[in-house]
């Protein structure tokens, strides 16, 4: 038995309209989902470049739409590494 990416389209929306859940809502929606956690997971660009079958990074990063949450805890994290390296410096020597 071959499986049709159509059939599985197809079933998916019969899902989800059972499940009111979002018309926006695809079958390509789990594949973002997908690519978004492994990013915000920590996982290497290249490595979810490659799980998803991607040439090019660029590809990769338009399914990427990682959370709030995410961008803060990212930005957190580099605002903080560059207040310890700047408090960490030692003033030149004259």
């Amino acid at each position: 038995m071959m499986v049709v990416e159509a059939a599985l389209s197809a079933r998916f929306r019969r899902y989800r309209d059972e499940l009111a859940l979002s018309p926006g809502l695809d079958f390509h929606s789990l594949r973002r989902s997908y690519v978004t956690h492994l990013i915000e997971d920590g996982y290497d660009a290249l490595f979810v470049q490659r799980q998803v079958g991607h040439e090019y990074a660029s590809t990769t990063g338009l399914y990427t739409s990682v959370s709030s949450d995410y961008r803060t805890r990212t930005l957190r994290r580099v605002l903080d590494q560059t207040i310890t390296d700047a408090l960490n410096r030692k003033a030149p020597t004259p």
